[in-house]
């Protein structure tokens, strides 16, 4: 081979492997960070997120706390993505106050944060929040158990989630609203508690700890009526009290979420209603949003409604619901 030739071949060696590099640099990378790694909800949200940023050229960075409430876990992330290279943050935060600081510092050093599923405190923290419209779905079942008690005297007991947290605070208040209790709105920012409200109890969304205050409120009160639950895990702890009496029949059970085995729950009679959400639409959408923010500069804001579904298979005049077949092909989990 002559001279020439080897330094043309060089030349384009160099200059294919250089075009590579900036190919590789300009790559987006977007970063999702969920509350945990196993709870079906985050599951499918990173499978949303997954797709979108493959289908956009993006790089997707994960990662969760080890446990619902693991703030240390979540900071530690934003820090590490943003050492990575990320312009783009999605995150469902655990402790809407804690994991401020590290938020503020992450834009500051020009990185677009999207909120998920829960918002920041104060929410305008972050740039953006794409979620459901909690204090809607709260407000859907609430509306569907007035209909469905239709003038009958409710004794209701409710299983929230934890105190404080802006979710579970609008989820009880829209179902109350919903079912006829004045004076609350979606800017509400404490749990009411009307007259018809005999139990309020703590269940962390976990189907144990429903079980349990569902027991407690049973021997305090055990006339309750009408059920409200935060979740669907709660929903099955509360049926379980419910059935140990021998009350399951004359009980109604009203929650929300719309996983799988929730909807199944509502095929099986277990739940009257629950209002669908979607964290596949969640991160599809704002996914799209940080790498268009990491391809021009443009910076989304504001709340982005990402929908809810009343999903029964009991449909109540001047409603709109769809049954349980539907919402098992929009659901999440197993």
């Amino acid at each position: 081979m002559q001279p020439t030739h080897r330094i043309a071949l060089a030349v384009i060696a160099s200059t294919a492997a250089s075009t590579f590099a900036t190919a590789a640099a300009a790559q987006p990378i977007v970063g999702l960070i969920t509350k945990t790694e196993t709870n079906p909800f985050f599951v499918k949200m990173k499978e949303g997120a997954q797709r979108t940023a493959s289908a956009k050229g993006a790089k997707l960075l994960t990662a969760a706390g080890k446990s619902d409430g693991d703030n240390a876990g979540q900071v530690t992330a934003i820090e590490n993505m943003v050492l990575a290279g990320a312009k783009a943050i999605l995150i469902a935060p655990n402790d809407s106050k804690a994991i401020v600081p590290a938020i503020k510092k992450a834009r500051a050093q020009g990185v677009l944060v999207i909120a998920l599923d829960s918002p920041a405190d104060p929410q305008d923290a972050t740039d953006a929040l794409f979620a459901t419209d909690n204090y809607k779905a709260g407000l859907l079942i609430g509306q569907y158990a007035k209909a469905a008690f239709n003038g009958k005297q409710a004794s209701i007991a409710t299983l929230d989630l934890f105190p404080g947290h802006p979710v579970g605070i609008a989820r009880h208040n829209g179902f109350l609203a919903g079912f006829g209790a004045p004076g609350i709105s979606a800017k509400t920012v404490q749990l009411a508690k009307p007259a018809n409200v005999v139990c309020m109890a703590d269940s962390y969304g976990d189907q144990g700890k429903g079980q349990t205050a569902m027991e407690n409120c049973l021997q305090k009160n055990p006339g309750i009526n009408l059920v409200y639950t935060i979740n669907e895990p709660a929903a099955a702890g509360a049926y379980k009290a419910l059935k140990a009496l021998g009350r399951e029949k004359d009980v109604m059970i009203v929650s929300v979420d719309g996983g799988c085995t929730g909807v199944r729950d509502v095929k099986a009679g277990i739940i009257a209603a629950t209002a669908q959400q979607y964290p596949l639409k969640m991160a599809e959408l704002a996914v799209a949003a940080g790498v268009d923010y990491a391809n021009t500069g443009k910076k989304i804001s504001g709340y982005v409604d990402t929908g809810v579904t009343l999903i029964s298979d009991k449909k109540m005049a001047a409603q709109d619901s769809k049954d349980s077949a539907f919402g098992l092909t929009s659901c999440w989990g197993k």
